[in-house]
Parts: C-alpha cells; sequence; structure tokens
C-alpha cells in the first residue's frame, strides 16, 4: 500500500462559515446538544477518518454577536465523545499559556486513557489579549514570551508523561506489589516558567504522550512545530503556498535532525459540493449572502488594523486603503494580504472569502474536483492530508464522507478500514519510549 492519506473533521459549533447558524440547512438548534456532536465523531468513524478536532480559547469571542464563536470546554466534551466512538482520534486546543503543565499532562493522561490511546494536543500560546484578565493578569504576555513559556511547558508535560515507565504497574496479587516504584520518578524539573515535583499520579498511557500538535505559521511557531509538533495545521490558499510551507516545515524538521516523515502536514480545506461546479459555487453563493459586513469588517480591522468602516463596499480593495498594514506579522494576516495583491477584488468579495473558513482554502465544486483538488496536493507536495471544515453541520460534512471520501479509497489514497487503535497508529507516527526507561538512560551512558 502507497502512501494515505490523513483527514480530519475539524467541528466548530454550527460549522465553519461565519454565517452558517442562518442557513436552513444548519442544525443551530443542537449546537449544545452533545449528542449532536457525538453523532458527528461517529459519522467520521464510519467514514474512517483519523481524528476529530475540537478548537478551544480561554475568552469570549468578541464577535459573537453576529456568528457561533462560543466554546465548550475541550476535555469535557472530548471526554463525552470518546464514549460514543471506539477507533478515532480526539484532538483538542489547551494552552501553554492559560494553564499549568501538570494540569494539562493529567487531563490529557486522562484523555488517553478513557480513549484507549486516541488523544491528540493542539498546542497553542493563545493569540487573544483578552484572555489575560479572566486569569488575574494586567496584560497577556508578549509573543516572544509566550513562546518562551511553551517551549519549557512541552518539556514538562513530556517528563510528566514519561514519569510512569510502561512496565511500573506490575499488579502482582501474590506479593501484593501494584506498582514498581523503582520504574515511577520525581521529575524534579526547576526552570524559569515553572518548578514542578512530579512524578504524575497517572500511569503511562497507551501513546506514550499525545499526537502533538501545532497550528502557528509565524516564524517561532513554525520553529516551534520543527522542534516538537508531530502534525501541523495550517492555512494556505494555493498550491505554491503550500508547497513552500511544506518544504520549509520538513526542511527544518529534518535539519534537527528529526525524521521529517513523522511531522504531518495538513492544510484546513472548507468544500461546497455541488452535483456540478456552478451548483457548487451557488450553494457557497447561499451562505457568502447571509453574511454580517459588520462582522466581516471587524475581522479584517483585527486582522489588518485598518478601519474599513466608511468603505464601499462594492469598489476595489485599492491600496490606499492598506495604509498600515504592510509588514504584519500574522501568518493569517499576510494570508489576507496575498490575496488583495493578487486578485484584486472588492471589499465585499474579501470579506466573502474570508467568511467561508477564517483564511483557510475554500473549494467549490463536484466530489470529483474536490477529490481531485485534495489528490493534487498529497501528490505534488503541498500536503500530507488535510483537516476537513465543514461550511455548515451536519449536512456539509454528510455530503464529504458520502460522496468525497469514497471516490479517494477508490483511488488507493484513503482507507477503507482501521488498521490501528491508537491516533498515533492511524498517523504512522512512531511511540516514544519514556525518557527514564533504562534503556535510554543506559544509552545516554
Amino acid at each position: 500500500m502507497g502512501r494515505q492519506l490523513k483527514l480530519n473533521l475539524f467541528i466548530y459549533p454550527g460549522g465553519h462559515h461565519e454565517a452558517a447558524w442562518r442557513h436552513p440547512k444548519s442544525a443551530t438548534d443542537r449546537l449544545l446538544d452533545i449528542r449532536f456532536y457525538q453523532e458527528l465523531a461517529q459519522r467520521a468513524e464510519r467514514a474512517k477518518l483519523d481524528a476529530v478536532f475540537y478548537a478551544d480559547g480561554p475568552a469570549l469571542e468578541s464577535n459573537v454577536r453576529f456568528a457561533t464563536r462560543f466554546r465548550i470546554e475541550p476535555f469535557t466534551w472530548l471526554s463525552a465523545i470518546a464514549v460514543a466512538t471506539e477507533r478515532i482520534g480526539l484532538i483538542g486546543t489547551a494552552s501553554t499559556t492559560y494553564l499549568e503543565p501538570y494540569n494539562a499532562a493529567r487531563l490529557f493522561a486522562s484523555l488517553d486513557h478513557i480513549s484507549g490511546g486516541r488523544a491528540g494536543w493542539n498546542i497553542v500560546t493563545t493569540g487573544a489579549e483578552r484572555a489575560a484578565q479572566n486569569f488575574g493578569l494586567d496584560q497577556h504576555p508578549p509573543h516572544a514570551e509566550r513562546y518562551a513559556r511553551a517551549e519549557e511547558f512541552v518539556q514538562v508535560t513530556g517528563k510528566l508523561w514519561d514519569s510512569w515507565e510502561d512496565d511500573a504497574v506490575v499488579a502482582d496479587a501474590g506479593t501484593g506489589a501494584f506498582a514498581d516504584t523503582s520504574r515511577i520518578h520525581a521529575i524534579d524539573h526547576e526552570g524559569g516558567y515553572f518548578r514542578v515535583a512530579g512524578a504524575l499520579n497517572t500511569p503511562r498511557t497507551p501513546q506514550g504522550r499525545p499526537v502533538h500538535v501545532q497550528a502557528g505559521s509565524s516564524p517561532e511557531g513554525t520553529a516551534f512545530a520543527a522542534r516538537h509538533a508531530e502534525a501541523v495545521f495550517t492555512a494556505h490558499q494555493s498550491l505554491a503556498s503550500g508547497q513552500a510551507f511544506y518544504a520549509d516545515i520538513k526542511a527544518q524538521a529534518a535539519a534537527l535532525g528529526r525524521d521529517p516523515d513523522q511531522l504531518l502536514v495538513l492544510p484546513g480545506i472548507s468544500p461546497y459540493l455541488g452535483s456540478t461546479e456552478a451548483e457548487g459555487k451557488a450553494l457557497k453563493q447561499e451562505f457568502d449572502e447571509l453574511t454580517q459586513p459588520e462582522y466581516g469588517l471587524g475581522i479584517l480591522r483585527n486582522l489588518l488594523g485598518v478601519d474599513l468602516s466608511g468603505a464601499d463596499l462594492d469598489q476595489p480593495f485599492l491600496p490606499d486603503l492598506l495604509a498600515g498594514a504592510e509588514g504584519l506579522a500574522s501568518s493569517r494576516s499576510q494570508l489576507v494580504l496575498d490575496v488583495i495583491r493578487r486578485e484584486q477584488p472588492t471589499v465585499r468579495e474579501v470579506l466573502h472569502r474570508y467568511a467561508g473558513a477564517r483564511g483557510h482554502y475554500v473549494f467549490a465544486g463536484t466530489p470529483v474536483q474536490v477529490a481531485d483538488e485534495i489528490q493534487r496536493w498529497f501528490e505534488q507536495g503541498a500536503a500530507d492530508g488535510f483537516n476537513i471544515m465543514p461550511p455548515w453541520l451536519p449536512g456539509g460534512f454528510d455530503a464529504f464522507a458520502d460522496e468525497v471520501v469514497p471516490i479517494l479509497q477508490a483511488r488507493g489514497l484513503f482507507r477503507t478500514e482501521y488498521t490501528s487503535t491508537t491516533l498515533r497508529g492511524h498517523f504512522g507516527l512512531d511511540r516514544p519510549a519514556s525518557q527514564y526507561s533504562r534503556g535510554l538512560l543506559a544509552a545516554r551512558g
């Protein structure tokens, strides 16, 4: 069997189009019903997808007035998904800025045990400045400081997950020994941000540690991913952009002595499916016409630092509107700027472009065309797979699972049955040995 696609269902309340909740096809009345999300995950599992992914942030989104931008705490949510499914991976977001390593290590260890080895950690440093006031801070830590803390945070959680060796639990009823305490290790970590004695109060998990996922595309983010990530969630609007990112992140990982195949690149794609290309585009237009310009203008104001509230929405996005936006460091800001420079759209077209999936790739067409595009990126060095971002739920995902997945399976690009019980197994990732194991300690001398 040749190289296989990795496919995740990225679940966002209501769907990824900002106006999805207004569309009659959406199940807006079920957005706080856990059974709705369990059914979505079960549907993804029947399609043999690798994982479901649930994003999170520790602050209320300012644009919740117009869109379903609330959050359900991900460990509670994923635990409920775990007991309703058997094989699909479970990836959730946890912030290194607003959690402590010991708490995070316990939460993910518990999820990995509950699910039988299906946990994944989307590692974020949190970009929302308003989060600081929710945690007793006067201001949000600077970008560089957040990444320095994240670096140490990942080191500490790794030590905690490794603090129980695989064979520390002996459960010998004859001798009365439950655990071999010589194989349980205090980590005694003292660093610039954390002091943690350890050991973790949870035995080593089926995967050893959760799959490490990262989504930052800034220079600091890609450098962090090259060191620590096993999957990278990224946003690209063109094949060329995806290829450049793919080559760069793999090269950075290789330069650090890592196997590039142990770092998966998974861009987002939000597909609109129709029986013809025109029908798919018309479906997208239906959703775009439901957008609130005030919402989109607020997004652009945050991204580009420009106030377009008085602009004519149907006039070209002229260069003078971008005054002050040049040189922005945010990867998402650069995505929007690149589209404006390349396509010279109207302001309204920019709002619609961003409404679909917050800067991720939006594609409208037939199931065959969507499958062709996924295969093109996969085979031409831009992706190891994709995060599927349905514009609305549940129908937007049902169409993909029913009509696109079988095409990819028929082409030999995607599994027809699971061959593993863990997320690491689905992704083709190695299971790490405990850094405290006797074999590794002996190898270090």
